[in-house]
């Protein structure tokens, strides 16, 4: 069976994923018995179990992000858990208001677009995830903006998108991504805030 370069990507993601939150649920889980132990306490173990913590959140997000999505749904709860995690002690206070569950390809969507604005927040803000009519808002605000104006034309005319480096990957997915679920992207940035539509 043939599979595009897209579905490909995102099987490869989602095996990624998968075969390293067991492990880092396994380190978690040791810190917790050693913490319970009482025998091994200190800055490192401090900053192991903080550098466990980002890990796994930020595996939790990529999974969401980057592996395939089905039609699974997912609510509101579980969303805000790895947006929480993954914002811990950032630079981005990230906020979800749909109360609904929603699909795991739309999320998907949202969770890269995200990332889009963390590429041009570098100093840090707030995102806001709102949604009206099935129409989706991920709208950046903060007092310094760094836009690459070729990368944010790229989502909506990818075709204009030249090369990319592999932290700017979301970019030429997201188009993608939207595609394959009959929607198109736009863009707007007026005075310190940006917005992905969808």
């Amino acid at each position: 069976m043939g599979q595009s370069n897209h579905n490909l990507a995102s099987l490869i993601g989602s095996r990624i994923c998968h075969d390293l939150i067991s492990p880092i649920g396994a380190i978690t889980n040791g810190l917790e018995l050693l913490d319970m132990a009482g025998g091994v306490q200190g800055p490192e173990l401090d900053l192991i179990s903080d550098s466990v913590g980002n890990a796994g959140a930020r595996i939790r997000f990529f999974r969401i992000a980057y592996g395939a999505s089905g039609e699974q749904m997912l609510g509101r709860a579980e969303i805000m858990s790895v947006l929480d995690d993954v914002s811990r002690g950032g630079r981005l206070q990230l906020h979800w208001n749909p109360v609904e569950p929603q699909s795991r390809a739309n999320v998907r969507l949202a969770f890269l677009a995200i990332q889009c604005l963390e590429t041009a927040m570098p100093y840090g803000g707030t995102v806001m995830v709102t949604v009206e009519d099935d129409r989706w808002s991920i709208a950046g605000v903060s007092d310094k903006l760094n836009v690459d104006p070729s990368l944010w034309a790229g989502l909506s005319a990818p075709e204009t998108l030249d090369q990319v480096t592999p932290a700017q990957v979301q970019f030429p997915l997201m188009p993608t991504v939207a595609a394959d679920l009959g929607r198109s992207i736009s863009t707007e940035q007026v005075d310190g805030r940006i917005v992905i539509h969808f």
